[in-house]
């Protein structure tokens, strides 16, 4: 079952978010700092969603969608920033409804696509992806920061 991340969830949220942080080795993991950005993502806020996914009612993966936008389309495009599970909840069809749970809120929210990246030696995740009608695109992901 998935639901959108709310006040009432939000601690199972964190919890999930500082194993996918450690998965990324994350070297300053801040539950402060956690809390107080991924508040600001909701069901109804323009930024995007957060999503969590319950097996036998336990939270076992969540993904986000943020929106940004295209120049080259001239729209809004939704951007699956995150999607993790858990190691028990892989291979069960849990990140491909998660992912599509996220385009159906990506274009219901008016953007033309759900576009994402993942790490290169991430396998697992890439299996997955190609698993789906989706396109895999040959550009290469820069970060700059100071």
């Amino acid at each position: 079952m998935i639901e959108a991340v709310t006040k009432d969830n939000f601690e199972e949220l964190l919890g999930l978010m500082r194993q996918y942080q450690d998965f990324y080795q994350v070297s300053s993991i801040s539950n402060v700092r956690n809390r107080e950005f991924f508040a600001q993502f909701g069901e109804h806020s323009p930024l995007g969603c957060l999503f969590l996914y319950r097996l036998d009612h336990v939270a076992v993966g969540f993904a986000t969608v943020y929106f940004s936008f295209s120049s080259t389309a001239v729209a809004k495009v939704g951007v699956m920033n995150d999607l993790f599970t858990l190691p028990i909840a892989r291979r069960k069809g849990v990140g491909n409804a998660l992912i599509n749970h996220c385009l159906d809120y990506a274009l219901s929210h008016n953007a033309i696509r759900l576009q994402w990246t993942t790490a290169l030696d991430n396998e697992v995740a890439q299996g997955l992806y190609d698993s789906l009608p989706t396109s895999k695109k040959p550009w290469l992901f820069y970060t700059y920061q100071k």
